[in-house]
């Protein structure tokens, strides 16, 4: 009896005693390994509220990034567009006094003329081809003159600095002379006609 009991111990067959312990420490390890959080888990335990503020902060700085380039472009725009009307304005000015370069050599010329060696006619033509130059020069600008003779009175455009009976009642209200011409440029009044208007008494 004694001898069958040393021949199972070395065989090595598991006695009860053993295989209850072995049961005992797996099914703790298996309670271990299922007690582990799973990622799932992991997900549902953070806070809904931090994850919906982390989102709508990313938002504010994708808004605050692209404001601010659109900030610096407009400003850039806005230079850019000022610089190229400066430099346009200064072209058509530019353009306006080379028109009047011939005009004004006219006028210099005449200063320089010895006054008991010209004849009064030879001035007075030379004027009027300076004035005629320089018309068409600032009308190919785009001046118009307001000469409004015989026209009817537009306050708009005339100043009346007198009256005077009209010798009929088709003649009321209508331009009898003009004292001084007036000017408009681009369609910009530059000065109205200063101008006498006749007036239908009856």
């Amino acid at each position: 009896m004694a001898r069958k009991h040393m021949e199972e111990e070395l065989s090595g067959s598991p006695q009860p005693e053993t295989m209850e312990r072995s049961d005992e420490v797996a099914h703790a390890a298996r309670a271990q390994g299922d007690g582990a959080p799973r990622a799932e888990e992991v997900e549902d335990n953070l806070d809904p509220e931090a994850a919906v503020e982390d989102a709508v902060r990313q938002e504010v700085e994708q808004w605050r990034d692209r404001h601010l380039r659109l900030a610096a472009e407009f400003d850039n725009y806005r230079k850019r567009t000022a610089r190229e009307n400066a430099q346009a304005g200064s072209r058509a000015q530019a353009e306006l006094v080379k028109q009047l370069l011939d005009p004004l050599d006219d006028l210099m010329r005449f200063a320089d003329l010895d006054p008991p060696a010209v004849d009064a006619k030879t001035v007075i033509d030379g004027v009027d081809l300076v004035e005629r130059k320089m018309l068409k020069a600032l009308g190919a600008a785009g001046l118009e003159i307001v000469n409004p003779v015989d026209q009817a009175f537009n306050p708009e455009l005339h100043e009346a600095v007198a009256t005077e009976p009209a010798q009929s009642p088709e003649d009321d209200d209508l331009v009898s002379r003009v004292f001084q011409q007036g000017y408009v440029f681009g369609g910009l009044l530059l000065r109205p006609a200063r101008v006498v208007v006749r007036q239908w008494n009856g």
